[in-house]
């Protein structure tokens, strides 16, 4: 899922998709963020379509390890919930600056 479609399943619309994520969810694309700067790095890509390529590839091997990952729960890492529909006691509070 692109990040626009991700924020679409979840319901969201101006909030920050990475705070709205469960612990896999994170993960996964904490994996594939740094797979793709390491790919970079290595193979010292410059220019916009090597660097793409990096991500991509840095994009299959999370993608690949989120579906090992399913097979072996047996359902889907991703998930609808998110931070706005959680317990009471999960959301963020919002503090009022005094002037």
């Amino acid at each position: 899922m692109t990040p626009k479609e991700y924020k679409s399943f979840k319901g969201l619309e101006q909030e920050n998709l990475r705070d709205h994520m469960n612990d896999l969810e994170l993960i996964f694309s904490m994996l594939g963020e740094r797979v793709s700067t390491e790919i970079t790095r290595t193979e010292d890509a410059q220019g916009y379509a090597r660097v793409e390529n990096a991500a991509r590839r840095g994009g299959r091997v999370a993608g690949n390890a989120r579906k090992e990952t399913e097979k072996e729960l047996g359902r889907p890492v991703i998930s609808k919930e998110n931070y706005l529909s959680g317990p009471k006691r999960n959301k963020k509070v919002g503090y009022k600056r005094e002037r």
